[in-house]
């Protein structure tokens, strides 16, 4: 239901923002309860589970509660460079206000005319802003790893006199292994920019970690590996670069 709701989104307003909107109705009013701390708690694990943002569940006051409905609930996440809270998503239960505006009525168990207990939720693209403010920084976009599209980004770099092929054969070999593995993985191999401005450019795209592979690495079966969040450096053994070497299957 999760995945549903994430894929679940319309443009409702046009050119202002996409938004995914649910409308939903119960007979009882403790179905309709039920169902609004379900829609919250799903909204919690979108923010928690896939954009790597805490979020605080609860219920607004009568003066914030959506226009005409019986109560709304909320989760709120925090902006740490301004020290405000913002609103990630809602879920109202509309009680029977327009129920009775409408004349929504159904034939109950008894086969007594009953009103309806409505419900609505949504989350909008506001998501995407909050992710920006709460993880970006001075160097561009910090991309959670459930959501980016590209979770790994392999840089070849290549030295004067170096085994251009052998190494560019290295990163299509590691990206290889990492797509069979899951991970969404990419090679830039564009020749008309140096490592370093491949390194600011993917830095800024927010992707989750960076792999490079020279020459020494190369020689030392190894990769090393650019973490985007803390710019932690770490060397790893790859088993797959020695079998790469040894073999002598790469173009020279």
């Amino acid at each position: 239901m999760l995945e549903d709701l994430i894929l679940l989104t319309t443009d409702c307003r046009s050119r202002e923002f996409l938004w995914q909107e649910g409308h939903t109705a119960f007979a009882t009013k403790d179905e309709a309860d039920t169902e609004v701390l379900e829609i919250l708690e799903l909204y919690r694990r979108i923010y928690e589970e896939y954009l790597v943002i805490p979020v605080i569940k609860g219920k607004k006051s009568e003066m914030e509660k959506f226009a005409g409905g019986l109560y709304t609930t909320s989760v709120e996440a925090f902006i740490p460079n301004t020290g405000r809270g913002i609103q990630g998503a809602t879920s109202h239960c509309l009680g029977q206000n327009f129920a009775k505006l409408f004349e929504i009525n159904f034939e109950n168990e008894k086969g007594e005319k009953a009103m309806v207990w409505q419900n609505s939720w949504a989350y909008s693209t506001r998501t995407i802003g909050v992710m920006v403010m709460v993880h970006g920084d001075d160097k561009g976009l910090v991309m959670p790893l459930q959501v980016a599209s590209i979770q790994v980004i392999i840089v070849p770099v290549p030295y004067k006199d170096a085994d251009t092929q052998g190494i560019f054969y290295a990163c299509s070999a590691t990206s290889d292994m990492l797509s069979k593995a899951g991970i969404r993985a990419e090679v830039d191999i564009g020749e008309n920019y140096s490592p370093g401005w491949k390194y600011s450019h993917w830095e800024m795209k927010g992707v989750p970690l960076r792999i490079e592979i020279g020459p020494k690495d190369l020689a030392n079966n190894q990769v090393r590996a650019v973490r985007r969040d803390n710019s932690a450096k770490k060397d790893i053994p790859n088993p797959s670069l020695l079998f790469i070497v040894m073999s002598g299957d790469h173009p020279r």
